[in-house]
């Protein structure tokens, strides 16, 4: 081959390395074709090519540049994603804080301690009530059962308020029917934080101390005394005889009171036409606690009278 051909052909040679260059299909030290095969691959593109002998003829620069196009595609799908996920967290973070609004967070351990402080600053100075159990003797194991539920729902409303009442259960004898329910039912119940003892009320407080709650006395109760000992009769709605706990009182010469349904709530009409002011022991406790705590009668007897009582605020069907 003469020189001047030589030449030639080196130059031809040389103008396509230059143009493959520019292209991207061919890097320095890699495959040109199998670089193709290889990206699109890692994009998870199918082609149909199994090797870089299949790729079309010609089609080098329409590949780079497809792999190219595909890649910041799916750059751009990644950092979409991300940042919306990254908006959800933070909507999420914002509408918890609104939900809890702006109190402090406490680890349980804190909460534990905040409510063990408050209920024993409620033994010192805070009003007391007294659950009297010296009357299950002849209520029936449901009955019993019903009671015991009723002192983990009244004890578990006392932990939750800002102003705890301290809570002592009386005739409350090791063996007994409504002894043995309460430890059988209420999980954690020798850890409670409240007085349990055999005794009867009527040894631990000063007479002119204590208020006998009874749905059946005169005196209508206007206010919660700090410095009172409020007792509530245990016992269920099955059991109630009428005056039970009215004529207990009286034989001892104590105060009564009965909550102030009558004068806040007015009678709702029913199918059964049935109005009751007798409430289970929590639900005078949730009327009682309430209104320590808010100063107001309608407030409490909404938390505390349910309305199967028959009973509702004037304005609550407005």
């Amino acid at each position: 081959m003469k020189p001047a051909e030589l030449e030639t052909e080196h130059s031809d040679s040389m103008a396509t390395l230059a143009q493959d260059w520019e292209c991207g299909a061919v890097c320095p030290g890699d495959g040109g074709h199998e670089d193709v095969c290889e990206s699109l691959s890692l994009l998870q593109i199918d082609t149909g090519w199994d090797s870089p002998k299949d790729l079309p003829v010609g089609c080098e620069m329409w590949s780079s540049r497809n792999v190219l196009r595909k890649q910041r595609h799916w750059e751009r799908t990644v950092t979409a994603k991300k940042n919306k996920r990254k908006q959800e967290r933070e909507r999420r973070k914002a509408k918890h804080g609104e939900d809890k609004g702006s109190a402090e967070q406490h680890s349980k351990r804190v909460l534990k301690a905040i409510t063990r402080d408050r209920l024993l600053e409620a033994k010192e100075c805070g009003p007391r009530l007294c659950v009297d159990l010296s009357m299950t003797g002849h209520m029936t194991r449901k009955e019993v059962s019903r009671l015991a539920a009723q002192i983990r729902r009244l004890y578990g409303s006392n932990k939750k308020a800002e102003k705890p009442f301290w809570i002592c259960l009386t005739g409350f004898v090791p063996g007994s029917l409504v002894y043995d329910e309460c430890f059988r039912m209420n999980d954690g119940f020798s850890n409670y934080l409240m007085d349990t003892t055999q005794e009867s009320y009527l040894d631990l407080f000063p007479l002119e101390t204590i208020v006998f709650l009874t749905p059946d006395s005169e005196t209508v109760l206007e206010d919660v005394n700090s410095s009172k000992v409020y007792i509530l009769g245990g016992l269920v709605d099955e059991s109630i005889q009428k005056k039970l706990t009215l004529r207990k009182a009286q034989e001892h010469s104590l105060q009564t009171a009965r909550l102030p349904i009558r004068e806040y709530m007015v009678k709702n009409i029913n199918e059964k036409n049935y109005h009751s002011e007798i409430l289970a022991i929590n639900q005078v406790f949730d009327t009682l606690s309430t209104y320590y705590e808010t100063k107001s009668w309608p407030e409490a007897l909404k938390a505390g009278v349910p309305l199967g009582k028959g009973y509702i605020l004037p304005d609550a069907d407005k």
